[in-house]
């Protein structure tokens, strides 16, 4: 069955249809623009509700995020984040894969039936043009015949009567067989008009409009076949993401089963133990033998009871239960229990032993560049480094005396100041600089190598130009077409090297090698980083 042999008869039938088809091709394509629209604004949501209840990374010291229990909510919420990140993707392959595929078909359909019905129109125009030709050669032959006939009359009439000259009878025969021979013409040409009217009309009928009418068909058959690609392509656009989306469900289910609810309560007990001794019990006072007010030895220094803990304000209520007012906040932190006191006091004094090596380093960096200028005055002048120089070393003996301090601090509250290994350095007035061991020993240092001082200036130099190192490598699960801006694609089971790690958005940075870089999705990968 075919449009050419079934509908002859019907083009505005068959144009009318193929028009609803063309629209129906837009009104899909908005359609799946509309929903990724839903997706993307769905996508954003997500990642603003997750960076909303994610914790700032200020704040990750806190003794909460130590416990299972916040740190399982907060690999939900990095799960919620990749879980966006696969709405986002969906919502591009749409966009890709049948938006913009579909709004450059629409186009070429469209410029494809124009073609046809204007091949149409134009052997529609071609037959009419004949049929005028026929009709006014018809016309003419009527008309013709008619003057033939009335010549022939009078001719005839003429001969009849006894009053005509024999010219004048002779004159209307002449006339009458003109007119018989022009008539003649007429019929001969409506004759040959007729015959190519009806060969045209033959062709326009069962050649010409049956084979633009199955082209026609063809090509509603295509569009309706695209459109059936389209509407598959949306259901499978989905499902590809689906085990990403599955696994990100099954890390949430994991975040929730690793919970530990034994060992963060004794995360807190570490966290928060006073290290004071419970009260020992009260003594009776018999005040009709004279108040006893030694002291147990139960405990050495230990309050005795609430009395004691509560010194001479004893109007209020029991400490355990009483409502604490926040304490003042000391440096030697005191205010604090023994126990987290030792603590904080040791975690203080470890960051300054570390600050102080770091200026140490510094200052050593500093001594060997003065001494490259000293030496290769054409490279610089030593007393441009003075000010850094002595800003140095005034850090230095700064942080010395902090760390001096806290030891101090540290050993009352029976912690162990365990100073990290760091080369001190003094200097003299005339900028020159010693180089001591912690022993306060003169090391061998004080005679830098000036090659190695000037080599070492300029790698630094160097090392910026050079590609950045990876942290890890990773194993892709899933294939990736990386289309968008700032991507790469990726195949399953490639093998990539990770240069920059996921910053919470979904994404990591990964390098071939060959050099190229871009990102891809994080759910679709296996990282192992680098120890």
């Amino acid at each position: 069955m075919d449009w050419g042999t079934d509908l002859w008869d019907q083009y505005d039938i068959i144009e009318k249809h193929t028009q609803s088809g063309l629209e129906l091709v837009e009104k899909y394509a908005k359609f799946v623009k509309e929903r990724t629209e839903i997706e993307q604004n769905y996508a954003k949501q997500l990642r603003n509700l997750s960076k909303k209840y994610n914790q700032k990374r200020s704040n990750k010291d806190e003794p909460e995020c130590r416990l299972s229990s916040h740190q399982s909510f907060l690999d939900i919420l990095n799960e919620m984040n990749d879980y966006a990140g696969q709405r986002e993707l969906i919502a591009e392959n749409l966009i890709v894969n049948i938006c913009i595929d579909l709004t450059k078909y629409l186009q070429e359909i469209k410029q494809e039936r124009k073609t046809y019905l204007m091949e149409a129109k134009k052997a529609q125009q071609s037959l009419e043009s004949t049929y005028k030709q026929l009709d006014n050669s018809k016309k003419r032959f009527e008309r013709e015949w008619r003057e033939a006939e009335r010549a022939a009359q009078h001719a005839e009439k003429t001969d009849q009567d006894i009053n005509a000259t024999k010219a004048d009878v002779e004159k209307a025969k002449q006339q009458a067989h003109i007119k018989a021979h022009i008539a003649e013409e007429c019929k001969n040409d409506y004759a040959a008009q007729l015959q190519k009217y009806n060969k045209e009309q033959n062709q326009f009928y069962f050649n010409d409009m049956p084979l633009i009418f199955n082209k026609l068909q063809d090509l509603d058959e295509r569009r309706a076949q695209k459109l059936a690609q389209g509407y598959i392509l949306f259901s499978d656009t989905e499902k590809q993401v689906m085990p990403i989306i599955g696994k990100c469900l099954e890390g949430i289910t994991k975040a929730g089963s690793s919970v530990d609810e034994k060992n963060d309560s004794r995360i807190v007990i570490e966290q928060n133990k006073s290290g004071f001794e419970r009260p020992g019990d009260l003594e009776f006072e018999d005040y009709s033998q004279g108040i006893n007010r030694a002291s147990s030895d139960s405990s050495l220094g230990t309050p005795k009871g609430p009395i004691d803990l509560l010194g001479k304000n004893r109007s209020k209520n029991f400490w355990l239960f009483s409502r604490r007012t926040k304490p003042t906040v000391t440096e030697d932190f005191g205010h604090l229990p023994p126990e987290q006191r030792r603590k904080r006091l040791q975690q203080k004094f470890e960051e300054i032993c570390k600050e102080l090596q770091k200026e140490v380093d510094k200052s050593e960096a500093l001594g060997k560049m003065k001494d490259v200028y000293e030496k290769n005055p054409q490279m610089g002048d030593p007393a441009s480094l003075a000010p850094q120089i002595n800003q140095t070393s005034q850090k230095i003996e700064q942080l010395r005396g902090d760390m001096s301090k806290y030891e101090t601090w540290l050993a009352e509250a029976g912690g162990r100041g365990d100073t990290l290994r760091y080369r001190a350095q003094s200097f003299n007035n005339n900028g020159a600089h010693d180089v001591y061991s912690p022993d306060g020993a003169h090391s061998d240092e004080s005679t830098p190598d000036p090659s190695q001082a000037i080599y070492a200036e300029f790698d630094d130099d160097f090392d910026d130009e050079e590609l950045t190192a990876p942290i890890g490598e990773c194993i892709a699960l899933y294939n990736f077409p990386g289309v968008s801006e700032g991507t790469i694609a990726m195949q399953e089971g490639e093998a990539l090297a990770v240069v920059e790690e996921d910053k919470g958005d979904g994404w990591t940075r990964v390098r071939r090698n060959n050099g190229d870089e871009g990102y891809i999705p994080t759910s679709y990968v296996s990282i192992t980083l680098k120890k």
